[in-house]
C-alpha cells in the first residue's frame, strides 16, 4: 500500500505584508574597529535602498546598547503608520552570547534580542525582526575543510490563536558559534560588504539572499596572522513566512 507521504505537495507561500513603515537601527562600536567605518557607510547605502527609516549610533557603552533598543522599541511602538519590518544591526567586538561596549564592559545578545519580541513589542507581533551581528563569537580560526554534504532540519506545527513569543525573528550572525570574525581595516568587514552587495544588487526571500551570501564568504579567503582562513556567516530563523525586501 502506497504511503501518504509518497506524494509530496509543495508548501503554500505565504509572504509577510511589507505595505507598512520599515524601520532599522545600527549600533557600532568603531573605537579600536579600524573599518567599521566603511560598513556603517555600506548599511547606510543598504538601508535607503530598502526604504529604511535608519538611525545609526557610533561606540554605545554596554548600557547604551539596552538603552537604544529600548528607545528604538518604544519609537516603533509610537509610529503613527503600520510597521512592516526592523532591522538591529550589532557591531563590536564579542564572545559567545556577548558584545563589548565602548566602555570595554558586556552585554548579553540574549537581553537586547528581547526587547523586541512578540512579548515586549506589540507593533512587531508577528511582524518580521531581523538581526545581524558583526562580532567575534570566540577564539577559533577555521583553515577550512574538504568539501562535504549539506544538511537541512525543518520543523513543523500547526496553527494556534496564540503566537509564540519569540516567532517572526532573524538573527545573522558573521561567524558561526565560537569562531573569530573578521575585518578589514581599509575596506570593513567581508561579511556586512558581501551582505549589503547581495541585498542591494538581488532580489527574492531574505533566505535565498542569505543562501548567496553564504556561498559567496565559503569560496573567499581571509589572510590572518599570514595564513589562509575561512568564515562563514550562521542564521538563526523562527521566520514563518517568506520576507521579500524588494
Amino acid at each position: 500500500m502506497e504511503s501518504e507521504m509518497s506524494n509530496p505537495q509543495p508548501l503554500e507561500e505565504e509572504k509577510y505584508d511589507m505595505s507598512g513603515s520599515r524601520l532599522s537601527l545600527t549600533l557600532c562600536v568603531t573605537k579600536a574597529r579600524k573599518g567599521s567605518e566603511e560598513d556603517m557607510d555600506a548599511l547606510k547605502r543598504m538601508f535607503h535602498h530598502l526604504k529604511f527609516e535608519s538611525t545609526m549610533k557610533s561606540n554605545p557603552t554596554a548600557e547604551q546598547f539596552l538603552e537604544e533598543l529600548d528607545k528604538f522599541q518604544q519609537t516603533i511602538d509610537d509610529w503613527e503608520e503600520p510597521v512592516s519590518c526592523a532591522f538591529v544591526v550589532l557591531m563590536a567586538h564579542g564572545e559567545e552570547g556577548l558584545l563589548e561596549g565602548e566602555d570595554e564592559k558586556m552585554v548579553r545578545l540574549e537581553d537586547l534580542f528581547e526587547v523586541l519580541n512578540n512579548k515586549n513589542c506589540k507593533a512587531l507581533r508577528g511582524k518580521p525582526k531581523v538581526y545581524i551581528i558583526q562580532a567575534c563569537r570566540g577564539e577559533h580560526r577555521d583553515l577550512g575543510e574538504e568539501m562535504g554534504g549539506d544538511q537541512v532540519a525543518m520543523i513543523r506545527k500547526n496553527h494556534p490563536q496564540t503566537i509564540p513569543t519569540y516567532t517572526d525573528t532573524m538573527h545573522i550572525y558573521s561567524t558561526v558559534e565560537g569562531h573569530l570574525s573578521y575585518r578589514h581595516e581599509d575596506n570593513g568587514s567581508g561579511f556586512i560588504q558581501t551582505l549589503t552587495d547581495v541585498f542591494i544588487n538581488k532580489r527574492g526571500p531574505i533566505t535565498e539572499l542569505l543562501e548567496e551570501v553564504t556561498r559567496r564568504m565559503a569560496d573567499t579567503e581571509v589572510i590572518q596572522e599570514g595564513k589562509p582562513r575561512k568564515v562563514n556567516p550562521e542564521v538563526q530563523s523562527t521566520l514563518r513566512k517568506q520576507l521579500i525586501l524588494q
